[in-house]
């Protein structure tokens, strides 16, 4: 059929670019869309890094300023995939010029940040999203179908753990293209805001808002070599964070993440406990999910396995047989299908800058508390 084009501007081709333009070249192969992505236009500072990205993933033109790419009549769509420190300034100009927006996780720098951008994206009436792309992994859509079908009940415990390990060396730098999630003035913030932004969106999707949290913080290599001025500079974002939580509806949860767990590739898991059963699920065996059904008769009773690849099963009716597994690349595409859905059909696409926004309150929150050793209340 003949589709509506959306030419998409994205800046940034690090890792997540990458996810992202995979997303573009797929999505309209699986999902049956009205519109179709059109990658028109990529920007980076890095003119030889973005030659090379852009001949290998099909971006027809190229900019260095995204300001230019901005003012360009032939873009619908921008998508903001650089570093944190630059999600404001992109995000509002973005939308002052009537274009969509799409940004990458944590929404901002802080929450004042965070403020201005939902408020320019309202107030231009653009359509918007963040890439929280768990969401859109088949089995933690299926929690969230489960709890909301009640088969767990009322829900009285959350844990969430992220964890990983590729900091822990002290000959590791900080800051440059590879390295700016270790550096404070343009990451933030440092598991808070990368991993647990995810953790917390997670839970607030499946059970509710958070209403306050106790945390603490360390930063465990005090000093690294910056890649930029090449100097030993003081390491300010946290490589580890725990904190406690209470949930508005009454349920407690523990969230912890860190960079320094030896084994850890990337273990973002969660289990929810409620008063008919409970949900336990791990990223890295994505295909499935663990449900436990205390309803059953006694001599039954234990975890059950679900694998998550029927067609009945969330987004997977679009992907292979039962039985093949999807993996993280996926997660993307089915993303970015919800959003063009959302265009198609009015239905504004969900987590907006503006849910974005709640989470960057608990994570702000969450620094607070770490800082002054005190419980801090969510505002927002």
């Amino acid at each position: 059929m003949a589709r509506k084009k959306l030419n998409i501007g994205l800046i940034g081709c690090g890792f997540m670019g990458r996810t992202h333009s995979n997303a573009y070249l797929k999505v309209n192969k699986f999902f049956d869309l009205e519109y179709q992505p059109v990658m028109r236009a990529m920007c980076d500072l890095n003119a030889e890094k973005l030659k090379t990205f852009a001949e290998n993933w099909g971006w027809e033109t190229t900019e260095t300023d995204w300001r230019a790419l901005l003012e360009r009549k032939d873009i619908d769509a921008i998508d903001i995939v650089c570093p944190n420190n630059m999600h404001h300034d992109i995000a509002i100009a973005a939308a002052q010029a009537g274009k969509m927006v799409l940004c990458e996780k944590p929404l901002a720098m802080s929450v004042g940040e965070g403020k201005e951008m939902v408020d320019a994206v309202e107030k231009a009436g653009v359509a918007n999203m963040v890439w929280f792309n768990y969401r859109r992994v088949p089995a933690i859509a299926l929690a969230k179908q489960l709890i909301d079908e009640g088969r767990i009940g009322r829900v009285f415990h959350y844990r969430a753990k992220y964890l990983q390990d590729w900091t822990i060396s002290t000959d590791l730098p900080q800051g440059g293209d590879a390295l700016w999630r270790l550096d404070a003035k343009v990451a933030g913030s440092g598991v808070t805001g990368d991993l647990l932004a995810h953790s917390i969106d997670t839970a607030t999707w499946l059970i509710g808002g958070i209403d306050k949290v106790s945390a603490m913080t360390e930063t465990f290599i005090k000093e690294r070599t910056h890649q930029v001025t090449g100097k030993v500079e003081a390491v300010k974002i946290d490589d580890a964070c725990a904190f406690l939580a209470r949930f508005k509806n009454g349920a407690l949860a523990t969230f912890e993440s860190t960079r320094y767990a030896r084994g850890r590739k990337n273990q973002n898991d969660f289990e929810i406990n409620g008063e008919h059963g409970s949900i336990y699920f791990n990223l890295e065996d994505a295909h499935q999910l663990q449900y436990y059904d205390n309803r059953l008769d006694n001599h039954v009773h234990g975890w059950q396995t679900i694998l998550v690849t029927d067609f009945e099963h969330p987004y997977m009716g679009n992907w292979w047989v039962p039985g093949c597994v999807i993996g993280y690349e996926h997660t993307f595409i089915n993303a970015l299908s919800d959003f063009l859905k959302g265009l198609e059909t009015g239905e504004p696409v969900r987590p907006s800058l503006r849910d974005a926004l709640d989470t960057q309150y608990v994570c702000d929150a969450v620094l607070e508390s770490a800082k002054t050793g005190t419980w801090k209340t969510i505002a927002g």
